[in-house]
């Protein structure tokens, strides 16, 4: 038997295994890709950061006093353990009123409340400035990612009532 001979029986029988190796592994990996695409996750995670509670109606007399309007908020909560910083995400309304986070970072396990008037931002209130009411008793939120990917959303009242 010539070396020529040999050599292509040894690289056929290697492409063979590879061959063999490749298909048994091609099922599992379908398999996990769909399981991604079921749920709608391109990347299989899920986001720790998702609206909390919502404050709609501001306590007492709707006045636009300041107290007034940072009376409604909604919280922004991050489930995770990690701490995530939220710069570039997006807090808006059905009518279009968004808020921007700067540089937030928040720490897992933790919650923000975006209020609506003026104030000193913190770790833990931060505030949008406005004059006038965003959240009505028939809207709802939606917070986006610095990637515009909607995270949560939530409303509440009865549309068109």
């Amino acid at each position: 038997m010539s070396a020529s001979l040999i050599t292509r029986r040894a690289l056929a029988t290697v492409v063979a295994s590879v061959a063999v190796v490749g298909a048994a592994a091609l099922p599992a990996a379908a398999a996990a890709g769909g399981n991604d695409h079921d749920r709608g996750h391109s990347t299989g995670k899920h986001s720790t950061v998702m609206i909390g509670k919502v404050q709609y109606d501001s306590p007492g007399r709707d006045d636009r006093s300041n107290r007034s309007l940072n009376g409604e908020w909604v919280e922004v909560k991050n489930t995770g353990k990690k701490p995530v910083n939220l710069r570039g995400y997006t807090l808006a309304d059905r009518q279009g009123h968004t808020y921007r986070f700067h540089n937030l970072t928040l720490a897992g396990h933790s919650s923000v409340k975006v209020h609506t008037g003026k104030g000193n931002n913190t770790a833990h209130d931060v505030y949008q400035n406005r004059t006038d009411y965003v959240w009505d008793k028939r809207d709802a939120a939606t917070l986006r990612n610095d990637h515009k990917r909607i995270l949560d959303s939530q409303s509440w009242g009865k549309k068109g009532r």
